[in-house]
């Protein structure tokens, strides 16, 4: 992979991030590479600068990847995450092997890992479908009165269940180290592209989490009277109410990373993360 322009994406809520953006911005234009920077919550001028990017880094949390990839889909610019957050599932670098491991990304010794999005379509009454594309999940969760949802599941055209539950997750296997996984599901091999289905604190309902084979259509059809929400990724939220429809299914679109570690690494560091370390000590390479 060849690299002459790089734009660089950080969380803009977070002080250091936008330094370290700042400090990476120079880094880079000192060794002869076009650079932009922009704030990850600025979709709209992400978009305007993406033409002929080569690489995306971002700088922050799993979040603020989340946000990049939403900015370049349908595009397949790949992204580089630095980790200025938590757990950094999706991060490849942590701030202190910027020096060491950044020259070897920029001059094209990385590779490629592809992972399948969720194609979320919004049918309400009323109103023009909605189409949206998830990398983690799309979540149909209880409003503010903390009241459970019912929730009419289809899978492949066969009604399945009423969940009676806070929620119900769709989610990909990028997505399955998620909320997912707080719901009690598996964890699925990051190149899967199978799909998750989970409900959230179920009563008296189906609450087995269920792995889909790829090309599974799922319909989730809310089916109560009082408030709930649609989440995507976590950031995109949309109110919805009795009878609205979520039709979810693999993207045509992918979300596309460029890596430095080996192909192996995240099974050798998935148990230091599920137990919130992080830094080299926790990574292992």
């Amino acid at each position: 992979m060849k690299i002459k322009k790089v734009g660089i994406l950080y969380h803009p809520r977070v002080e250091a991030t936008q330094k370290k953006a700042k400090e990476l911005e120079t880094l880079i234009k000192k060794q002869g590479f076009s650079v932009w920077v922009s704030s990850a919550w600025e979709k709209t001028k992400t978009q305007t600068m993406l033409k002929g990017t080569d690489l995306v880094l971002t700088v922050g949390g799993d979040g603020t990847i989340l946000r990049a990839v939403q900015s370049i889909v349908p595009g397949t610019t790949p992204v580089t995450g630095i980790n200025l957050g938590k757990l950094g599932f999706l991060t490849e670098l942590d701030v202190d092997e910027i020096a060491k491991k950044l020259p070897q990304l920029l001059a094209g010794k990385g590779w490629l890992d592809q992972r399948t999005m969720l194609q979320v379509e919004l049918k309400s009454k009323g109103h023009k479908s909605q189409i949206f594309h998830a990398l983690n999940d799309a979540v149909i969760g209880r409003g503010e009165i903390a009241r459970i949802i019912r929730v009419d599941a289809a899978i492949d055209g066969q009604a399945f269940t009423t969940y009676k539950a806070d929620a119900v997750i769709a989610a990909t296997a990028t997505g399955s180290t998620g909320y997912a996984l707080a719901a009690g599901g598996p964890i699925l091999s990051p190149q899967s592209g199978d799909l998750l289905l989970a409900s959230v604190a179920p009563h008296l309902s189906f609450s087995y989490p269920l792995v889909l084979a790829e090309f599974t259509e799922i319909v989730l059809t809310l089916n109560t009277y009082h408030a709930a929400t649609l989440s995507v990724d976590g950031h995109i939220n949309i109110p919805l109410t009795d009878g609205d429809r979520l039709t979810l299914k693999r993207s045509p679109y992918a979300a596309r990373f460029y890596r430095i570690r080996p192909r192996d690494s995240f099974y050798r560091t998935l148990e230091d993360k599920l137990k919130g370390k992080q830094g080299e000590s926790g990574r292992k390479s």
